[in-house]
């Protein structure tokens, strides 16, 4: 078995976790974890050490430990003496995490957590991939969880995901063809949102503010990537980050794909992007 590099992203209770393993065939990818503990350090040391007996792996098969994530700064030594542990810049990470995912040579990758990052990644012959930040929104998964645990009494994504189920946005959104008709403005979306919450009515129930929510936040985001894709005149969009694995969320890109001539793309293991990319990086 030869040496395994791993990726970890530390984030403020979570850690994910990958591992590149090299093989006679090439690198296998090793399936990515997550842990959750009450700080840094201890989802740190928690992933490391349920990832390495998991995975059947000493430490003197691993390589190198590549860290990103705003909880990285937490380690400020190698997490055990003689490994060889080096920090990733998190937008590096997420830029070429969403290539190595999508397949694509460029695109613009979207890192929705609890916040969203905007990054345009490019790679390059013979050279380090192209990473630029693009900026972001404070609007992310942080937003969700507050808005919903303020309005709805809900606090997980799983009841958030479970309140959206029948929920209505007519009860909620003005929508374009609520304020004009459709002889003024010719083959325009009249399904698009006007102004998210409003026409929130009084008949509105926890269902559609639910779907409400969760349609505000990911038009937000899906707006923000179609102008970044724009400006760099492309039509890819890879989506990264664990707002990938709400269905009503991906449901809001699907909409914006069809209306913006935009492809959002998903792919496999998309809420691991970031840590992929940091256990990828060359330094």
């Amino acid at each position: 078995m030869g040496k395994t590099v791993l990726g970890i992203d530390v984030g403020g209770s979570t850690t994910k976790i990958v591992g590149f393993r090299k093989e006679k065939d090439g690198v296998r990818l090793l399936a990515p974890q997550r842990v959750q503990a009450a700080d840094p350090l201890t989802s740190i040391y928690g992933a490391f050490g349920k990832f390495t007996v998991e995975n059947g792996l000493t430490l003197g098969d691993i390589e190198r430990i590549m860290m990103t994530g705003v909880g990285s700064s937490f380690a400020e030594k190698p997490l055990y003496e003689g490994l060889d542990c080096r920090i990733v810049p998190e937008f590096n990470s997420v830029g070429l995490g969403g290539l190595y995912l999508s397949g694509l040579d460029e695109a613009i990758v979207v890192s929705m957590g609890t916040g969203t990052a905007l990054i345009h990644a490019k790679k390059l012959a013979g050279e380090a991939p192209l990473i630029e930040y693009l900026g972001g929104t404070g609007v992310g998964g942080g937003t969700l969880i507050g808005l919903s645990h303020k309005m709805l009494g809900v606090d997980t994504v799983e009841h958030i995901e479970q309140l959206c189920e029948g929920g209505n946005l007519d009860n909620v959104d003005l929508r374009v063809r609520d304020i004009t008709n459709k002889s003024m403005y010719p083959g325009i979306n009249y399904d698009l949102t006007a102004s998210n919450f409003g026409k929130l009515s009084d008949l509105a129930n926890r269902h559609d503010v639910a779907l409400g929510v969760v349609n505000m936040v990911g038009e937000i985001i899906g707006m923000l990537s179609v102008f970044a894709a724009r400006a760099y005149h492309l039509d890819r969009v890879v989506l990264t980050g664990n707002l990938t694995t709400i269905g009503p969320i991906r449901h809001v890109f699907d909409v914006l794909e069809s209306t913006f001539n935009i492809r959002f793309i998903i792919p496999e293991n998309a809420e691991f992007g970031t840590v992929i990319g940091a256990a990828l990086w060359e330094t």
